[in-house]
């Protein structure tokens, strides 16, 4: 049976290769080999590679030298087992590579199971927890907005504890990440201005998502009052420099989340006006919120959001692609920010 992966240049992520092989026959003691059912690729999964070094996301799934296999998050079977507890036909959620197969050291935790293999022992653990996935008709929608959208709530959630946050200003508008946290901001009252390619704007406006849509080059006339947050997706330095010399003193804080402007330059210049960026990273505020409310409760909450926003978008259409020949072209697409706002990707690579 062939197998591949779609490896990427780690300093250039336009370059990539199918690399191309057979199944694994056999499996290491305590190791399981899992199908690769469908995945969602977005914006955010660019961010990973965009990030890949500076965050660790390249260390999940290992490589060649010089090659990377950015994580993406979706449905997988397993087919083989020399794993204690984990059968053959287990189906699970999670975080995997752009691949038709890839072996784990699954273990059963108390909330699932996680990988226990030793090059992930370091890394977040929010990243190497399974969840056990019988089919449901909304699948496809979990792949595409629920690791999405858990980091957009969990970033309105963090912004919420400060009361004197009035207004968010937001760049990759376009972006799931950013379209949910507007979705949650505005659910609490707040103002949300959406930063985004001007080809991007007709598709964003009679979405209701935001209070206004601007494109880039406007950024520098930006004038949202006293109590504005720039929530940054893009990683774009010229355009945070014009966020925050256009907001000024009204700037109360300026958070980084992503990067899909992977090719723009990094970082901002210093001194900026206002507060300097800060990262804002996910699996932080889970582990705090985890710790006040509880693992139930977290996800309970962040289950009705999800749903509510899915109820919500009936402007949302599912663009389905298959094989290595569907993934590279959705791949080049989503990198190169020809995707409509509207389309969320789904790949099956068998």
């Amino acid at each position: 049976m062939a197998a591949w992966d779609l490896l990427i240049d780690r300093k250039d992520l336009r370059k990539t290769q199918l690399s191309e092989g057979a199944v694994p026959a056999d499996l290491a003691d305590g190791d399981v080999l899992l199908a690769v059912e469908s995945f969602a690729l977005t914006a955010n999964n660019i961010t990973y590679g965009a990030m890949g070094d500076a965050f660790g996301y390249w260390k999940f799934f290992p490589a060649p030298d010089g090659w990377g296999r950015i994580p993406v998050w979706g449905f997988a079977r397993v087919i083989a087992s020399k794993a204690e507890g984990i059968a053959p036909g287990l189906r699970l959620f999670g975080y995997l590579p752009m691949s038709t197969h890839f072996t784990m050291r699954l273990v059963p935790s108390r909330d699932g199971f996680v990988d226990r293999a030793a090059h992930r022992a370091e890394l977040p653990p929010t990243y190497n927890a399974y969840n056990a996935a019988p089919e449901t008709p909304t699948d496809d929608y979990r792949s595409l907005l629920r690791p999405l959208l858990m980091t957009s709530f969990l970033l309105d959630d963090f912004l919420s504890e400060d009361a004197g946050v009035k207004t968010l200003v937001l760049s990759s508008a376009s972006s799931k990440t950013a379209m949910g946290l507007a979705w949650f901001a505005r659910r609490r009252g707040l103002k949300v201005v959406g930063l985004s390619s001007p080809g991007n704007l007709a598709s964003l406006e009679p979405m209701g998502l935001y209070d206004q849509v601007l494109a880039y080059d406007a950024a520098g006339g930006l004038k949202t009052g006293p109590g504005s947050v720039y929530v940054d997706f893009a990683g774009n330095r010229s355009v945070t420099e014009a966020v925050h010399t256009a907001l000024g003193a009204d700037l109360a804080r300026s958070v980084i989340v992503g990067g899909t402007h992977w090719e723009a330059p990094r970082g901002a210049p210093q001194p900026l006006p206002g507060p300097q960026p800060a990262l804002f990273f996910a699996p932080d505020q889970i582990r705090k919120r985890a710790g006040e409310w509880g693992m139930e409760t977290l996800n309970d909450r962040f289950a009705k959001g999800l749903a509510d926003f899915v109820a919500g978008a009936p402007w949302l259409k599912l663009v389905r692609h298959a094989g290595a020949e569907g993934l590279q072209t959705a791949y080049t697409a989503v990198l190169e920010g020809r995707v409509s706002p509207d389309e969320g990707h789904i790949i099956t690579p068998g």
